[in-house]
């Protein structure tokens, strides 16, 4: 059996852990942008999730007694609530068209939602991203319940 002798390059020992720095500082930059995408999709998440609470809480709005909206548990905020935990009563805003209407004479009711903010959790850089306002518009229905109950409403 014969043995290879092999020489190594002049300054190959000073190369040594080079590979190691580099990953070191190209993973470092590769998951912070990973992250980042990652955040950015659970903002937007968060935006189509507010798109949908807003259509939600019309839906509710048209349907439930018209009083139900100025009482304490209020059903339409308590339902949007459930479908996006970020929100807050300051942040939805319920009309009836037109202005002071009641049962039998609103014409539609419209849901917004504004000033909703997302913290984000990005590495080195973490930030607070603004909503866009949401607004959902429904023509009237019953807006009030049936024989002094709506299961929908509770």
């Amino acid at each position: 059996m014969s043995k290879f002798n092999i020489h190594r390059l002049p300054g190959a020992r000073r190369q040594r852990g080079v590979a190691a720095l580099e990953f070191a500082l190209i993973s470092t930059i590769f998951f912070t942008l990973l992250i980042g995408v990652m955040e950015m999709g659970r903002v937007l998440f968060y935006w189509n999730s507010a798109a949908e609470a807003t259509r939600l809480g019309a839906r509710v709005a048209v349907v439930c007694d018209i009083n139900s909206s100025q009482s304490a548990s209020n059903p339409v905020i308590k339902d949007m609530q459930q479908m996006l935990p970020i929100l807050q009563p300051s942040n939805v805003t319920v009309t009836y068209t037109p202005s002071g209407c009641d049962a039998s004479s609103c014409t539609a009711v419209t849901v917004a939602v504004a000033n909703v903010t997302v913290n984000t959790v990005v590495p080195f850089v973490p930030f607070t991203l603004s909503m866009p306002p949401f607004t959902t518009t429904l023509p009237r229905e019953s807006l009030s319940s049936v024989n002094g109950t709506n299961p929908t409403c509770n």
